[in-house]
């Protein structure tokens, strides 16, 4: 007789339910427990003779336990649930957060005896979603550097207010992004955002578009036009390139900072403006201040909170994370399956000084997207700008990379050509498994999924 023959069905079933990964427990119509795996041992931190007999909210003590019990409802009208989230706390004390299904349990003649529910620990991909969050913060704002995550610390702080804001960068820095990042995080987010380039209107067209017009005030006026401070009614004005208007329409936005009212051309009366204001600039105010180019009242009126933008320079660390972001971007855009960018172009990426900044770098992405069919983006497949058209003459040397970057870079390249899977990646490093998860989190890198 085989040792099979010899074991009873309820060891036999206790023996299956161990070699789950999820934690399952069954229970009687009354709801107390009579099955519990070593799973669920292991999540809740109760013992398995402990629970049996208990009932299985005194057990579990889950947040929907006591009024929303999922096992309850499916014991009640016999409908399973699927995946539900809830947390419970271990015997530690601690929260954690499962997902839950349930269903009916049955005897072979189709008679309810009980319910039966599992629940799997999610504690980990809460983790890694918080890494996630604050890795590719507010948009497709994409920073793990230290100079943006600074920015990015005070954004919901700022948001908070309703203080004027400068944003201050060089051309693709990402100012609109951050403006529209305040606004979605403010009391202000369920109304309007509207941007405007000041810098690409003449005064007079700039005048009408901020404030519109009435009928009448010119030529072709056969109708009232509101303007973008009356689009944007209480919500948020982004009045980018501020720095290059002229001083008449800088003496109107002063009006509308102060008073908070503005007049359409056209009209006498004026109207209340409820619109918070947030403005960006390329250029050097403080220096355009000196040279009387630009009226010191209305700056003090716009810098009450001021934000200065790195350049991609300054966050050279965040490049491979960026690229990242866009290969992803663009493949969903243009249904393309490229996994990512090689070594060596990666190599040529970071050597470059992007006057252009973050949207260079994109455009650099979105350029290899044209020419690379599938697979690695290769050096031949970036602007020839950027090697010279040859690829074989691509220079070794780092120049402003730190050896932390390239590091960070030389890693995470490596988990992304093997999934995510740390052993392999660790084999093809050349270092102990332990030493990999070691750089990973004192370096701060996110693994790639699986």
């Amino acid at each position: 007789m085989s040792v099979m023959d010899q074991t009873c069905p309820e060891q036999i079933r206790d023996v299956m339910l161990d070699c789950v990964a999820d934690g399952v427990f069954t229970v009687d119509e009354d709801r107390r427990v009579t099955c519990f795996n070593r799973a669920a041992e292991m999540i809740t931190g109760v013992p398995r003779a402990e629970a049996i007999g208990q009932h299985c909210f005194d057990v579990l003590r889950g947040s929907r336990c006591e009024e929303e019990c999922a096992l309850q409802e499916t014991l009640r009208t016999g409908r399973p649930v699927v995946c539900q989230g809830c947390y419970i706390v271990n015997t530690r004390g601690q929260t954690v957060p499962i997902s839950i299904s349930t269903a009916l349990l049955k005897d072979r003649e189709g008679k309810v005896i009980g319910g039966v529910e599992t629940f799997r620990d999610l504690s980990e991909i809460e983790r890694l979603r918080k890494e996630l969050a604050q890795t590719y913060t507010f948009r497709d704002i994409v920073a793990r550097s230290k100079p943006m995550r600074r920015v990015l610390e005070m954004i919901p702080r700022v948001a908070e207010s309703s203080i004027t804001v400068l944003i201050s960068g060089e051309s693709g820095t990402g100012k609109e992004l951050v403006a529209h990042a305040i606004h979605d995080l403010s009391p202000r987010s369920d109304k309007p955002f509207v941007a405007i380039n000041c810098s690409a209107l003449p005064d007079t067209l700039l005048e009408s578009e901020l404030f519109g017009y009435k009928a009448g005030a010119f030529t072709d006026a056969r109708q009232d036009k509101p303007g973008r401070f009356a689009a944007a009614e209480g919500g948020t004005i982004f009045l980018d390139e501020i720095g290059d208007i002229s001083p008449a329409m800088q003496a109107k936005l002063l009006r509308v900072l102060q008073e908070r009212v503005y007049e359409p051309l056209g009209s006498v009366e004026p109207v209340r403006a409820d619109v918070r204001v947030v403005a960006a600039t390329n250029r050097d105010l403080d220096q355009r201040v000196q040279d009387e180019a630009f009226r010191q009242d209305l700056y003090y009126r716009i810098n009450v909170m001021r934000l200065k933008l790195p350049t991609l320079r300054e966050r050279r660390g965040d490049l491979p994370l960026l690229v990242e972001h866009f290969v992803s971007k663009f493949n969903a855009m243009q249904g393309k399956n490229i996994t990512g960018v090689s070594q060596r172009a990666m190599l040529v990426l970071m050597q470059h000084e992007y006057p252009g900044n973050v949207r260079e770098l994109e455009n650099t992405i979105e350029y290899a997207f044209v020419l690379c069919p599938g697979g690695l983006i290769e050096v031949y497949h970036l602007p020839p700008e950027l090697h010279d058209g040859s690829s074989s003459e691509v220079s070794e040397e780092i120049g402003h990379v730190t050896l932390q970057e390239m590091e960070v870079m030389h890693i995470t390249e490596t988990l992304r050509r093997h999934q995510g899977n740390r052993d392999a990646a660790a084999k093809a490093l050349g270092i102990h498994r332990a030493t990999l998860f070691r750089k990973i989190k004192s370096l701060d890198i996110r693994v790639p999924d699986r």
